[in-house]
């Protein structure tokens, strides 16, 4: 089965655009990159409240 991207709501217009996949597995990519690749995680460990993690950890490499 494919699992739709959705925009996570953490997201801003700029920058910190971020998608995530969900289904037997969990999969989060930058939507403004998205053939740059893609972040796997077991759905078991996976929590929505990462994705801010996430984005905050990208914006901050980006400087």
């Amino acid at each position: 089965m494919h699992a739709e991207w959705r925009k996570s709501s953490f997201s801003t217009h700029q920058y910190d655009c971020v998608e995530v996949a969900y289904s037997a597995v969990a999969r989060v990519r930058d939507s403004k990159n998205p053939e740059a690749g893609t972040l796997t995680l077991p759905s078991s460990s996976w929590h929505p409240k990462r994705l801010a993690t996430i984005t905050a950890d990208t914006a901050a490499s980006a400087l």
